[in-house]
């Protein structure tokens, strides 16, 4: 609209686009637009048809003439707006002959902006404490009104809060810049992903105020200490917001105002509620964010911020024209520490009725209070209905606030590592030794294999000729003359003894590296042992020598199977689950000897000590990981967590710091590092950390969205500032120094200005107000690592063959996704809860819980009932995991893992009929759950019961497809043995023989094969491991032994 303040002049109202436009006979209606000011029509747009897009361009232009004198005047402009009205043109329909039309909606605008034009002008200010407890005013004036259109440039320079600069470009600080950053990364209220949109408009397209101003302060040592005291007991700072006149001082004379003038000139009251209690987070220097600005009511500001005072209604008439003033002692001077402070404002205001207070803009709508007249009567919001426009708009200013110095120092990285080596010394790797028992025995195979040769080289000498004469007619007795001949030979030329004393080292070696004997024997009866042991290791080891040097043509070596690390871990696992902790110890133990500088199998060891409750020895494993590298995150969070349930406080603090220092994108990190301090009933940093934790699983997900979006080829570059928006975050340093801090406080650019009042921004904001009410939904996720572990209840991650990981498809109780991809965790604490129940830190998980409960973001879900399930399941508690896998049901019924957990339910608990109806259902799902490999072995368990044999060789065919381990073999041999697949079933049961040979059924079912098969050595031989192993199952035992009364034979107590 084009503004002109001579007489009879026109006021041109012209609409060039619309948006989001909806038809009630489609989504491309024909439209056209009608003025209309002060019940006269001003005229129609062309029929325009509106795009699929729902924007359409009109370009229509109408105008009416106002004249003082008459007619429409000035005063028509203050209390009437122009009606844009939105008319659909419907389409005829047969026979029809008028054409019909319907209004679509009304646009209400404004013109009191053309009255008031340049004379107002908004200010904004706040106090901190200078010198002691007294407080000082920072203000901020004379901000600039930009028109909406394009983005503020950034960086850009800084301005001295000062007017009467004369010289060009002396009024931008020297290397001061206003840098600005994503939202995301902000600590103020605007920062969601759903707020973007209306920052971007707000910023970007609409009217607003931009001060750019920066102003410092010097806090002495009291003052830091009444700062910092403030900021503990307030949390939030009032920043006062008003709009006053422009008006110019006489030439050579200072302003002069009257102290009822002024209070009457303040209009437009609102304050913004700053939090700072983030500058009392460790290290931390600098707040930057947007903040909501409210109506200024004595209560809500006292109720916020414990002050009883305004700093411009109070004290306006000396604010408004000087920049300093003595210091204000109020209840608010007390706590305060230096600070950086930067505003910009987005000031969008709008009024209730859509139209401001006509006549005299100066007048007053709060009536000025002196300071030291206490309150009687609370003003309701009907007393600051200016005020209240801000709330309406959605008016927020941006602040930055910096520090020179931290409030609370933060430790150095370098502190906390050398803190941890004090408590775990890095352990050095092993040096490699020339000796050992390995090498012991490479010394006596070479030396075998020397003398082999040489007693070759002998036998040839003396009867190659003979041999080569008789060839294969040589009969027995020649070769019993010639190896009489050969031995007598040896002995008497003196070769027989040399090649004793050339085995002597050797042997020397392997008794000493081996057997460890170093020592002479305490009695004769254990040197004889020693010696016979010693004599049958040492013939099979000449055998292994000597058939590697000649093979045997007609028999080769029985092969071994050599069992890698992940089935060894698969097998203690499986061990675990089953609840035989022995067999388990055994398996994590052999692991660690194989491999003692794999941290990772310290990890899993005291994983499962936790289970056992053996928090000391977990401790002795996590540390033992630590040692081995003092930089794995896991370790040290692992470590912290035990020292928190060994209530070593100090400890687990400085392991989680560490954490977060070497890792500082780590959402459990922080997330631990949260609830130590809730531990420590120490608010302010578990906020501080619950903040920074929740900030970087954001960025995450805002990672993996673009990511998925790059990879279906929907690339959407967002951006601000003119750069592409990116997530750097990393550790905050810190510079010691005294408790003397400089201060200042900047006013950069602020979006939006209640001088710019439309009614289509209430639109805007109600739907903002509609959408912050939604619930973040959780993004897909295409990173592996989201896969988790489930805890000890059958929910951990099955290590499997490579060509068999396709069964890892779906993670620890999410949400199954159509296409199987695992979706990112949506909360802090649920993804803490992850990795507690992983490492199977269950008394710390119900703590993690009651905050997942009441998150805004979490709350009762399918996976919190599982999880609640699974603590509920290692306790034995069947009624209490039954409910709240009832909610999980509930809540998803579609979810695989319900289905297989209510199958471990009911088996665990006896009822195997509804165990075997969960675990069909749940292996019908076209996703799979999280514990597969257990849901097989216990369904093809409940087939055997039933006899179903088929099925259970089926079921268990699959498992050893997966994860072959000594238990899916056996249920294999055992389908096949009862239906009387004799070769199928030797060949499962040699399997799982040659995984785990001291499982006792496995040696009765290969003893009941071989009786079948009429083998009666093998059917003794496996009888007898069977008896020395205490076959446990009478039944079987039973059958085995009426079986062998039937054949004949197979025991040789008989």
């Amino acid at each position: 609209m084009e503004q002109v303040l001579s007489t009879g002049r026109p006021v041109q109202i012209t609409v060039t686009d619309g948006y989001n436009l909806k038809g009630f006979k489609g989504d491309t209606p024909v439209t056209f637009i009608r003025a209309e000011f002060n019940q006269v029509v001003l005229g129609d747009s062309a029929k325009v048809t509106v795009s699929p897009e729902g924007t359409a361009k009109y370009n229509f232009m109408s105008s009416f003439e106002y004249n003082p004198e008459g007619g429409i005047t000035l005063d028509d402009l203050a209390h009437k707006p122009v009606f844009l009205t939105m008319t659909e043109v419907l389409p005829k329909e047969k026979k029809q002959k008028d054409e019909k039309t319907s209004i679509l909606g009304q646009a209400v605008v404004d013109l009191l902006p053309l009255l008031e034009g340049p004379m107002q002008n908004y200010m904004v200010g706040m106090q901190v404490p200078s010198v002691g407890e007294k407080d000082s005013p920072i203000l901020f004036k004379n901000g600039t009104l930009k028109l909406g259109g394009e983005r503020e440039p950034v960086p850009r320079p800084k301005k001295w809060p000062i007017a009467n600069i004369l010289a060009p470009g002396a009024n931008n600080i020297p290397d001061a810049f206003i840098i600005g950053g994503p939202y995301e990364e902000e600590e103020g209220e605007l920062n969601r992903p759903e707020d973007r949109e209306f920052r971007n408009q707000a910023e970007c397209i609409k009217k607003r105020i931009i001060w750019d101003l920066e102003s410092r302060c010097y806090l002495d040592p009291p003052a830091v200490v009444s700062f910092q005291k403030r900021i503990a007991d307030c949390r939030f700072w009032p920043v006062e917001i008003t709009r006053v006149p422009l008006t110019t001082a006489p030439k050579g004379k200072a302003a002069k105002f009257d102290k009822a003038d002024d209070e009457s000139q303040l209009s437009f009251h609102g304050v913004a509620y700053v939090n700072m209690v983030p500058l009392l987070y460790p290290g931390v220097k600098r707040i930057r964010g947007a903040f909501h600005v409210y109506p200024y009511l004595d209560s809500t500001v006292y109720e916020k911020t414990k002050c009883l005072f305004s700093l411009f209604r109070d004290t306006g008439h000396h604010l408004i024209q000087n920049n300093k003033i003595g210091g204000i002692n109020s209840p608010l001077s007390k706590p305060v520490v230096s600070k950086n402070l930067k505003e910009e404002k987005t000031v969008k205001e709008k009024d209730m009725e859509g139209r401001l207070r006509p006549g005299d803009l100066q007048a007053p709508s709060i009536k000025s209070q002196s300071s030291d007249t206490p309150l009687e009567v609370e003003p309701s919001l009907s007393h600051n209905p200016e005020g209240q426009q801000y709330v309406e708009a959605g008016t927020y200013i941006v602040l930055e606030i910096q520090l020179d110095r931290a409030l609370v120092p933060k430790r150095m990285p370098e502190e906390l590592a050398r803190r941890v080596k004090e408590m775990i010394p890095p352990r050095p790797p092993l040096t490699r030794r020339t000796g050992g028992a390995q090498k012991a025995m490479s010394d006596y195979h070479m030396q075998i294999k020397n003398i082999s040769r040489a007693i070759l080289d002998e036998y040839h000498r003396m009867f190659g000729k003979q041999v080569a004469k008789l060839g294969s007619d040589m009969d027995s007795e020649t070769m019993e003359e010639q190896k009489c001949l050969l031995n007598y030979e040896l002995n008497c030329s003196g070769k027989y003894f040399a090649f004793k004393e050339q085995l002597k080292h050797a042997v020397v070696k392997i008794v000493r590296e081996k057997y460890l004997k170093t020592t002479s024997f305490e009695s004769q009866e254990e040197l004889q042992t020693f010696i016979s042991e010693l004599y049958v290791f040492l013939v099979d080891q000449m055998h292994v020598a000597l058939n590697q040097t000649m093979p045997d043509d007609t028999q080769g070596a029985v092969s071994t199977i050599y069992t890698s690390s992940e089935q060894l871990r698969l097998f203690a696992f499986e061990a675990e689950v089953n609840e035989n902790f022995e067999m388990a110890a055994v398996y994590y133990e052999e692991r660690l000897v194989r491999e003692p500088q794999n941290l990772e199998h310290w990890l899993d060891y005291g994983a499962f000590c936790l289970l056992t409750e053996d928090n000391i020895k977990a401790q002795e494993c996590f540390r033992k990981a630590l040692s081995l590298n003092q930089n794995h995150i896991q370790s040290l969070l692992l470590c912290g967590v035990l020292a928190v349930l060994m209530e070593n406080y100090e400890q687990a603090e400085i392991f989680f710091e560490d954490a977060t220092c070497l890792e500082p994108t780590n959402v459990v990190a922080w997330t631990l590092l949260g609830l130590y301090y809730e531990i420590q009933n120490n608010d302010i940093r578990m906020e501080m950390a619950f903040h920074e934790a929740f900030k970087q699983l954001q960025a995450r997900m805002l990672q993996a969205q673009v990511m998925k979006q790059r990879i279906t080829g929907i690339v959407e570059y967002v951006e601000e500032g003119g750069k592409a928006e990116e997530s750097s975050l990393g550790p905050w340093g810190i510079t010691n120094g005294s408790s003397a801090t400089a201060m200042k406080v900047e006013a950069p650019a602020g979006p939006g200005a209640p001088s710019s009042i439309l009614d289509d921004f209430l639109e805007e904001s109600s739907k903002l107000q509609s959408d912050s009410r939604e619930h973040i939904l959780p993004t897909q996720s295409q990173d592996p690592t989201v896969t988790q572990k489930p805890s000890n209840i059958l929910l951990k991650e099955i290590p499997v063959k490579k060509e068999t990981s396709k069964c890892q498809d779906s993670s620890t109780f999410l949400h199954p996704s159509p296409h199987g991809v695992s979706q990112t965790p949506a909360t802090i604490f649920m993804e803490t809860i992850r990795f507690l129940m992983k490492v199977n830190a269950v008394q710390y998980v119900h703590r993690v819980l009651a905050h997942e409960l009441l998150c805004p973001q979490g709350g009762p879900s399918c996976e919190y009932y599982l999880v609640l399930a699974q603590t509920h399941l290692l306790k034995k508690d069947f009624a209490k995991a039954e409910e709240y896998l009832q909610h999980a049901a509930q809540m998803d019924y579609l979810n695989p893992n319900v289905w297989g957990v209510k199958g471990h339910l009911y088996f665990l608990s006896g009822n195997h009929a509804e165990a075997k109806a969960c675990y069909e259902r749940t292996i019908s799902f076209v996703v799979d759950a999280s514990e597969m490999h257990f849901i097989f072995l216990r369904l093809g368990h409940i087939y055997l019961e039933e006899k179903e044999y088929e099925k259970a060789k089926k079921t268990y065919l699959q498992a050893c497809k997966r994860s072959p381990t000594c238990l899916t073999w056996l249920g294999l041999g055992i389908s096949c043995y009862r239906l009387e697949e004799l070769t199928e079933a030797e060949d499962a049961l040699s399997e799982a023989n040659a995984l785990n040979n001291y499982n006792a059924e496995v040696w009765a079912y290969l003893a009941l094969v071989s009786l079948k098969a009429g083998r009666q050595l093998e059917a003794e031989q496996a009888y007898k491991y069977t008896m020395k192993l205490k076959l446990k199952d009478k039944a079987l035992l039973a059958e085995l032994h009426m079986v062998q009364e039937t054949v004949g034979f197979g025991n040789p107590s008989f």
